[in-house]
């Protein structure tokens, strides 16, 4: 197959990923560094911190989406509360699974808390159909209560 994509001039990396990775890894294990494509093989390694960070960022916005469901949709509260809270302790062991294997993203979640909330209110706006008004425009919870798995407003 490799030799068939040499004479189209199509790279193994854009016609079939999956291989292009075991063979990258395969030439690592065996130090075959001329072999490696070097240029594909940097933008994927630095698009794993990019995907940490947004897998983050969306986290952090679920877990406010669904602290601010918890607090201010009230009709819905008896019905949804225990999937509500399900959800945000499940999102919160998630991020703490990422923090844990990254340790250097927590100045990040600090940084990105403020838009995290944001984006979380619009979220629960819609899930909620309640005016976005409805929400207080400052966070309802700082960075040590996010990372509360105890802590519900």
């Amino acid at each position: 197959m490799v030799t068939e994509l040499r004479k189209t001039n199509k790279s193994l990396y854009e016609t079939d990923y999956n291989l292009w990775v075991l063979e990258m890894v395969e030439k690592l294990k065996k130090q075959e560094f001329s072999g490696l494509d070097l240029a594909n093989l940097i933008e994927e390694v630095e698009d794993l911190s990019r995907r940490d960070k947004h897998k983050l960022e969306s986290l952090l916005n679920h877990i406010f989406e669904h602290l601010l469901l918890i607090v201010y949709w009230q009709i819905e509260l008896i019905r949804n509360q225990e999937h509500w809270e399900r959800e945000v302790l499940n999102f919160r062991l998630q991020l703490f699974q990422l923090l844990e294997d990254s340790p250097s993203l927590r100045n990040y979640v600090s940084n990105y808390l403020v838009e995290g909330y944001k984006k979380g209110r619009k979220l629960a706006a819609k899930h909620s159909q309640l005016p976005l008004t409805t929400f207080p425009e400052e966070p309802i919870a700082n960075l040590d209560q996010i990372l509360d798995e105890d802590w519900l407003p």
